[in-house]
């Protein structure tokens, strides 16, 4: 049986009031939607069956640009009321304080808002629009004067390479919750598009990796990145951060944790794969989930070339869509990885240590407070934390010391703070 999903991206149309050079879903201009686009009731419908399959998951709400959707508070309203975590993904043009007293009141945790560059040209040569970068600033600083919780979304691409420390002093000087850096795979109107080199990819990495384990207050992740995992464990590896570890940062959890589904239905494994698992008009998400050809052979990959041969495959695997957007075979190595197998055994993620562990009422109720996308990461480290010690029973005091040592007397970022007070 499939572990249940805790992150799923909901595109809900192909509208969008800009026209990027990079975008996966290639997606129109304004009134042009897709054919034929999920309604509200679809909609709400498809949310229910999440919640029954991962009901710790997190949806984000997106497109296109979602904010042109009409129904999205009501959907936001419909998803939170279900105990799912909804985020909104915009390119943060239309955040006026209107718009976001109202998706506070639907329920949404955070926003994640696009900025590609921190210069200004720059980022609106990229969204294709003047002026693009001006009002997404003005969307960020409403969320500031809002209290709401949003993330910093970056592209990093050959041209954007060299922002990535900047983009980190943006972000935690922003107040920005997170720092999630993307790494593009050419599908959609971005198949056109060059993306990113294999040694500029290597070098935004290993800074990303370094800002990771230095920021106390943001947090700063690679996205569409599994080699991230290589690159941690090679800089330290006792660094919890690699799935070595039980910790999923950095790796693709592609159809092991998170799927997509497409403003018509479709749903895929992630949005830079467009082979479809089956309609979401045709069949329960549940069942596709469960049950989808494609989502099973990614829970049980068999990578080939280098990616097949390499000691870190259970680790990192590679990107498997880059291959399949290359050449169509989804199980490929992926070419944007420069490391070349050294022969040594395969290195295996740990599996904890078999001691049960009780939990307290308190330490119980306030790990449900945690955002269930971290929920699992938190859990572990804890017992891990109990077990050094030689005790079996975690604690709220646990959770507390633990807090400290990872965010300082401040404590966790806001958005972990306030789910589900």
């Amino acid at each position: 049986m499939a572990e249940a999903p805790y992150l799923i991206a909901l595109n809900l149309t192909e509208r969008c009031n800009l026209a990027c050079a990079h975008c996966y879903l290639d997606a129109k201009v304004l009134k042009e939607g897709a054919v034929d686009e999920l309604q509200t009731g679809d909609l709400k419908r498809v949310l229910g069956e999440i919640a029954e399959v991962g009901p710790e998951a997190m949806v984000v709400l997106t497109g296109g640009e979602p904010m042109l959707r009409r129904d999205l508070p009501e959907l936001a309203r419909h998803a939170s009321g279900l105990g799912l975590m909804v985020v909104v993904g915009t390119n943060g043009m239309l955040l006026r304080p209107d718009r976001l007293a109202e998706l506070q009141q639907a329920g949404v945790a955070g926003v994640g808002i696009s900025v590609d560059s921190l210069n200004p040209k720059t980022h609106d040569d990229f969204r294709g629009k003047q002026g693009a970068w001006a009002k997404t600033m003005q969307g960020i600083d409403a969320c500031k004067d809002a209290g709401m919780p949003f993330q910093i979304h970056f592209s990093a691409t050959d041209e954007t390479a060299d922002e990535i420390d900047d983009m980190v002093g943006f972000a935690r000087e922003a107040g920005a919750m997170v720092l999630n850096v993307f790494f593009m795979v050419c599908t959609g109107r971005g198949e056109k598009y060059s993306g990113i080199s294999a040694e500029k990819y290597d070098h935004v990495l290993r800074r990303v990796a370094q800002a990771a384990k230095q920021e106390k207050r943001l947090m700063v992740r690679a996205k569409c990145a599994p080699h991230f995992k290589r690159i941690a464990i090679e800089m330290d590896p006792e660094w919890p951060i690699t799935a070595a570890h039980g910790y999923d940062a950095g790796g693709c959890i592609a159809a092991t944790h998170y799927a997509r589904i497409t403003p018509t239905g479709d749903v895929t494994p992630c949005p830079f794969m467009e082979n479809t698992c089956g309609s979401v008009r045709e069949k329960s998400f549940a069942d596709i989930w469960e049950n989808a050809p494609v989502l099973n052979a990614l829970r049980t990959p068999k990578p080939e070339g280098r990616c097949g041969a390499c000691e870190y495959q259970k680790l990192c695997g590679g990107c498997r869509a880059r291959p399949l957007a290359l050449n169509g075979n989804m199980m490929g190595e992926d070419h944007l990885c420069t490391y070349q197998p050294q022969g040594g055994a395969v290195i295996m993620p740990m599996i904890p240590a078999g001691t049960t562990m009780r939990w307290t009422g308190d330490a119980t109720a306030h790990l449900a407070r945690v955002p269930g996308f971290v929920r699992r990461m938190v859990r572990h480290r804890a017992e891990d934390y109990v077990r050094g010690e030689g005790r079996t029973e975690v604690t709220k005091a646990d959770l507390t010391r633990l807090a400290k040592r990872r965010f300082g007397d401040a404590g966790p970022p806001a958005f972990v703070k306030n789910w589900r007070k």
